[in-house]
């Protein structure tokens, strides 16, 4: 019999118990959780990697696998108990009241499909439209999402796709029956600041126009402090701190929480004056139930009551709890000793790569597609060059060319003086080894028939000349401790972890030999912010021995943490380059100011000026003329922009920028943007 919801929650989830059988075993996942979503609150779900936030929202789709048992609590939507409903009226309420965006879109959308029939089929079941209708209907959902070049995007399969661009026809099919409530699971991983903050304006405008509710699970805390009302966190299966997000991230009152928010590197931090401050140890195994609170091995305040006595939820205020005994004290936490940043030696003068006016073209279906478009840069030894730029930018096919995953069309590259050959199969096994790469997406690289033992020492034996059973084994261990995996993660395949977990071992694979430059493309973006603090504190440690890195990422505070040197590119331009810091201040390229007004921080409080561009970028088959960038551009000066491609620039603190604008009439014109911007909604 259906139970009534209170009026007052559109989800009520009540003490939710969830495990996993493995081997006639049941391993708990979810400990007696509950949480409640009003009606048109955005919820957010925050906590590690293995925490169980996706298994809540498989759990209220009623998505969870075969071996997920349920063994109690239940879960009312729409006045109905969603885990007793039979399968037709669920599918009912997922289509009309229900919707659900994914963390990894590659493995969500039908690769043997094209979008327009994908999106076109959620009009034509659920909305009973017609062919020519539901087609209409699709192109104009990819506008709002900001697809450009709709009408060929609707062609076109999946794998033609940047990971950006799946991610907007996900919400694109999400948001096409205006669902009463809306789980998003990490959403924004794979999107750029600019797309990312156009999206999250979309989430909030549907919230405003239909009143929708939204459980949003994301390990960006920024994001979570940007559009949610209210958080939980969890930790290991259990509810431990929830309340209003600005209160819980302004003064967490858990030791975890406090854990995760000093993983977070903020505007104002870089490597050279504090390291980041990760949460030692790592999750407990499925399985174990400890007898106390099961953070105390990790807790910086654990007492002998904690070990003994698990703690119940607390009441903080009217409006906030913790399961802590001590939460009081958690405001007065000291930083670890660890958090604190050892002198960093200045990077050498000797150039490491060199690239001049490199060139390359893909040819796709009749046209030329200008990927890169005449870049010229420098890398020395020892240093970090971040390059950031929104898909379709080419950073990523800049660094499949230095790596030799392609050729170039023109231009030269040198690596320690020695001119780089087209290809990575025309390289010796030394240069091979000394370049290397981490790719954003580790289901695409790891093999998923081999352990992570096996991936690891494959790459020993390639990489370091390894052969001995007992060396490959001893630096198999040390290498999974080094990117924060246990011992017995060794024997699982990537099929058996977590996205994150996977991610590590894509970095450990790289630094299985003596790499001399690593090209890291978003290598945190899947990542926690325990997990990211440790990955980053390790990277600047392996810099300290004279290691490079070209480091890609769309999260700009994390870049400005890492890096040295920045480039920021823009349709295969490169339109600034210079010192981190100095490319951070004003003066710098409009379009570098457009970026960093996205960007979702948790020092902004969810509310900052916001720069928002004209149009979406342009395609890379037919590149406006003149200044690439003048179709957007909210600094747009007219036929010179249009006509006339913009010299080079340098502003007083030294980075150098591509614009028709003289560095003083930037800065007095920036100031004033700055002053007219809208704020984010909040």
């Amino acid at each position: 019999m259906s139970v009534a919801a209170p009026a007052t929650h559109a989800v009520d989830i009540e003490q939710l118990t969830i495990s996993y059988r493995r081997r006639r075993r049941l391993l708990r996942v979810i400990d007696d959780v509950s949480l409640q979503i009003r009606p048109g609150e955005a919820y957010g779900l925050v906590g590690e990697s293995g925490c169980g936030k996706t298994t809540v929202a498989m759990a209220l789709m009623r998505y969870l696998p075969s071996n997920a048992v349920v063994e109690g609590g239940r879960i009312i939507f729409d006045g109905k108990d969603l885990l007793t409903l039979s399968d037709s009226a669920l599918r009912r309420l997922r289509g009309n009241r229900m919707a659900m965006v994914y963390q990894d879109p590659g493995s969500a959308l039908n690769p043997s499909m094209r979008i327009g029939n994908q999106i076109a089929e959620v009009f034509r079941y659920h909305r009973g439209m017609g062919k020519q209708e539901a087609e209409e209907a699709s192109a104009g959902m990819l506008e709002k999402v900001q697809i450009s070049d709709p009408a060929g995007v609707l062609q076109r399969y999946p794998h033609e796709l940047s990971g950006g661009q799946q991610q907007r026809i996900m919400f694109a099919m999400a948001l096409a029956t205006d669902p009463a409530l809306l789980v998003l699971d990490e959403p924004t991983t794979g999107l750029d600041a600019t797309v990312e903050a156009e999206v999250l304006d979309l989430v909030e405008q549907l919230r405003a126009q239909f009143s929708s509710s939204i459980l949003f699970i994301s390990h960006n805390l920024g994001i979570v402090s940007r559009i949610c009302e209210r958080v939980g966190v969890l930790y290991a299966g259990r509810m431990i701190e929830e309340g209003p997000a600005r209160e819980i991230f302004a003064q967490p009152r858990h030791p975890y929480t406090l854990g995760l928010l000093r993983c977070v590197p903020t505007f104002g931090m870089n490597k050279q004056t504090q390291r980041l401050d990760p949460i030692p140890g790592s999750l407990p195994a499925l399985g174990t139930h400890p007898p106390g609170c099961n953070y105390a091995d990790r807790c910086p305040i654990a007492r002998d009551r904690c070990r003994a006595e698990p703690p119940p939820l607390l009441e903080v205020n009217a409006q906030r709890s913790s399961r802590c005994f001590y939460h009081e004290e958690v405001p007065s936490i000291p930083p670890s000793p660890a958090a604190t940043a050892e002198p960093l030696p200045p990077p050498s003068d000797e150039v490491l790569l060199r690239i001049d006016d490199l060139i390359k073209t893909y040819h796709s279906g009749g046209h030329d597609v200008s990927a890169v478009a005449g870049i010229s840069l420098e890398v020395r030894r020892g240093e970090v060059f971040g390059l950031v730029g929104e898909s379709g930018s080419g950073k990523s096919s800049l660094a499949k060319v230095i790596v030799g995953l392609t050729n170039a069309t023109n231009g030269s590259m040198t690596f320690e003086n020695t001119p780089l050959s087209e290809a990575g199969h025309h390289r010796n096994v030394t240069l091979r080894r000394k370049l290397q790469m981490v790719f954003q997406n580790p289901d695409s690289a790891l093999n998923p028939s081999y352990s992570v033992r096996h991936i690891l020492q494959q790459a020993l034996r390639l990489l370091a000349g390894l052969k001995s059973h007992s060396e490959l084994e001893t630096r198999t261990v040390e290498l999974v401790r080094s990117v924060k995996l246990e011992p017995r993660h060794l024997d699982a395949r990537p099929t058996g972890l977590s996205g994150g977990q996977k991610q590590r071992v894509s970095i450990g694979r790289a630094f299985a030999g003596t790499p001399a430059l690593v090209l890291c493309d978003e290598p945190v973006s899947a990542l926690d912010v325990s997990v990211q603090a440790a990955i980053l504190n390790l990277l600047v440690d392996l810099q300290k021995t004279g290691v490079s890195y070209i480091f890609i990422s769309h999260d700009l505070a994390v870049v400005r943490y890492i890096a040295d040197w920045i480039g920021v590119m823009y349709l295969g331009w490169l339109v600034e380059v210079g010192p981190a810091e100095a490319v951070f201040n004003v003066p710098h390229h409009p379009y570098t100011e457009s970026l960093l007004s996205a960007a979702a921080t948790l020092e902004s409080n969810g509310h900052h000026p916001r720069i928002r561009l004209k149009g979406t970028i342009p395609s890379p088959s037919n590149p406006p003329s003149g200044c690439r960038f003048h179709t957007r551009c909210p600094l747009y000066l007219g036929d010179i922009c249009r006509l006339k491609e913009p010299p080079w620039h340098t502003a007083p603190a030294g980075n150098k920028y591509r614009c028709h604008i003289p560095p003083d009439e930037l800065q007095a014109a920036e100031l004033r943007l700055r002053e007219t911007s809208t704020d984010q909604p909040a």
